[in-house]
């Protein structure tokens, strides 16, 4: 299912990039408030009472607090700084305050369109800094060498996890798709192409991504290779559009693994195959073969859609027909997964099992 990023900062389906945008978020923005405040004290070191203590020291952090963004809430814990200084026009106690987190607030859509560039481009120190303005909303708060040791930190944690052993984890289901930033960065046609895994626990976690044409199969093929080559396992079912050249890539590299297409994505096609009179009942229609009982019952609700919309429109049947094993793989699996993929949120609270 192709996510691009609309103007409000929001996917289509708001499913597959919002958990690593979140995650992601969240340890930037707890390293960039760090870093602010490390810097802060630096700069008054040399500011002491007369017994020569230091006036500006740490004090822990601040409770957590929820900032809402376009991907959902993220938790900030700010840190704390105990400022005893006092200004001598007014008589009142200086304080710190974040020159980053209340504009990141503000600009917090902005996370959505920024964070998969900097995954996508490893952090690079050429898009980092235009790409952390966006992200924080401001940089005012971080001198350059600041940026920089934050840069060398993110792009270490970027190489680790591009190069981490896949060995030791199942991935049963892995959801594939292709993401299209809005804010480009630079890049003319960037897109991320994106691997989420759930584990055999039920655990959902990002795999692997990197920058590629979501139509080629050999884009597709050498960020599976890649996770091939770091130990990972034919997963038992993998979803995603079936625009991309994922397919092709997938047969050679995880040959075992099922496929099973995007029906968010297939009933949006079949629609748009339909004149707008006949939606509304080919879209009931298409509800009565992916919540179906069973394999044996979508199978016959495919038929009856062949039948009904056929003779008329063949081209949105077709659509249904050529790709039935793909669209109805999912029914061989555990019936209480079944809503996830149905409802393109790749999100399994259960444990995944391999049947």
């Amino acid at each position: 299912m192709l996510s691009v990023v609309k103007e409000d900062g929001s996917t289509a389906t708001g499913s597959l990039i919002d958990d690593i945008v979140r995650e992601g978020a969240r340890r930037m923005l707890a390293a960039a408030l760090e870093a602010e405040v490390d810097q802060y004290i630096a700069e008054l070191t040399g500011e002491r009472d007369d017994k020569g203590r230091r006036l500006v020291v740490r004090n822990g952090h601040h409770r957590p607090r929820q900032v809402t963004t376009a991907a959902g809430a993220v938790e900030v814990t700010a840190p704390r700084v105990n400022d005893k200084r006092v200004d001598a026009e007014t008589g009142e106690r200086k304080r710190f305050s974040s020159k980053i987190l209340a504009p990141w607030c503000r600009k917090s859509p902005k996370v959505t369109e920024v964070l998969p560039l900097l995954y996508l481009h490893g952090l690079s120190g050429g898009d980092f800094v235009p790409a952390l303005e966006e992200f924080l909303g401001s940089a005012a708060g971080l001198s350059g060498p600041t940026v920089n040791r934050l840069t060398k930190q993110w792009q270490a944690d970027h190489t680790a996890f591009q190069a981490r052993d896949l060995s030791d984890v199942d991935y049963v289901y892995v959801w594939a798709d292709g993401v299209h930033p809005k804010v480009r960065l630079g890049q003319a046609h960037s897109c991320v192409l994106v691997l989420m895994g759930v584990r055999a626990d039920g655990r959902k976690e990002l795999i692997a991504l990197a920058e590629g044409l979501r139509e080629s199969t050999e884009s597709w093929a050498d960020l599976l290779r890649d996770c091939r080559r770091r130990g990972m396992r034919d997963p038992a079912l993998v979803a995603g559009d079936g625009a991309m050249g994922l397919w092709n890539a997938l047969a050679e590299v995880f040959p075992e693994a099922r496929h099973q297409r995007c029906w968010v994505h297939k009933t949006r096609n079949v629609m748009n195959a339909l004149p707008q009179s006949a939606q509304p009942g080919a879209k009931k229609a298409l509800q009565e073969i992916y919540n179906a009982e069973d394999r044996d019952h979508a199978a016959k609700a495919i038929k009856d859609f062949a039948k009904i919309y056929g003779a008329k429109w063949p081209k949105a049947v077709k659509k249904i027909t050529d790709d039935e094993d793909e669209l109805l793989a999912f029914y061989d699996f555990p019936a209480e997964h079944w809503p996830r993929f149905v409802s393109g949120e790749f999100a399994l609270i259960d444990l995944a099992v391999r049947p």
